[in-house]
């Protein structure tokens, strides 16, 4: 499960964090500073980060939003009448949403969920029950669950156990119809998040093996090349969208179906 790097000065606002998050949704890491959020970001698959801003912090904030445009950043303060200008500066920093500490405590997990890269993800991916031609019930609950586990590589058992029924039954309903086979479609999700972590400039190759539980980078690529048919270099340039699309084009069965 992908989780969330709290950069926050205060308890409440932590606190406030972890309550309204979903309860089987990502869990929060706080962190002391910005270089431990990118340690971090070096070692788990982030959600997102939410932060305190301010004055010290923004060069730092600067930094996040040039290296990792594709992490979504969340402001989440106590703002006063008078931080017209930190707000600015962050709105500069194209920042995903800002909440107030104080007003916002009660929603503020769903902000954060709102703009999270999973979140992000089921966006850019929403064509895919349609495309891979998932129109059954199991099918379309199989897939809703992929979509956001993607850090590791579910079992197919533990996807059977959370729908309620037997693994062979899942196996054998998901392919149904035409569509792709399980296995096939977990590496699609995969895949996906990625390429969605590769469009960031300061996210390289070694740490998408690292939090994505890949074997190797040769593992990586083999997988990159058998769902989108290009390198993993190239996985940047695609996106998520992208990848279904070219998943979609011709690489929905694996050789031996």
């Amino acid at each position: 499960m992908a989780v969330i790097a709290a950069l926050l000065e205060s308890r409440a606002a932590l606190l406030a964090l972890r309550r309204t998050l979903p309860k089987q949704g990502p869990g929060v890491v706080a962190c002391r500073s910005a270089a431990a959020v990118r340690r971090l970001l070096e070692r788990r698959l982030v959600d997102a980060i939410v932060v305190c801003p301010s004055a010290q912090l923004l060069p730092e904030l600067e930094g996040f939003r040039r290296q990792l445009p594709g992490i979504p950043v969340v402001v989440y303060a106590p703002f006063r009448p008078d931080d017209g200008e930190l707000l600015l500066a962050c709105r500069r920093q194209a920042v995903a949403s800002i909440a107030v500490e104080g007003v916002d405590d009660p929603i503020v997990g769903d902000v954060v969920m709102r703009s999270s890269i999973t979140a992000e993800r089921r966006r850019e991916l929403a064509d895919a029950p349609r495309m891979l031609r998932l129109t059954e019930p199991l099918q379309e609950a199989a897939w809703a669950a992929l979509v956001g586990e993607v850090e590791r590589p579910i079992r197919t058992t533990t996807l059977a156990r959370h729908l309620h029924v037997s693994r062979e039954h899942l196996s054998r309903q998901f392919g149904a119809g035409g569509a792709p086979n399980l296995k096939r479609v977990i590496d699609l999700t995969r895949i996906a998040c990625a390429a969605q972590l590769l469009v960031n400039p300061g996210v390289k190759i070694p740490t998408v093996v690292r939090v994505l539980h890949f074997a190797s980078s040769s593992h990586l690529s083999s997988t990159s090349r058998r769902i989108a048919n290009v390198s993993t270099r190239a996985l940047g340039g695609l996106g998520p969208r992208g990848v279904l699309q070219a998943f979609a084009r011709g690489n929905t069965r694996s050789r031996d179906q």
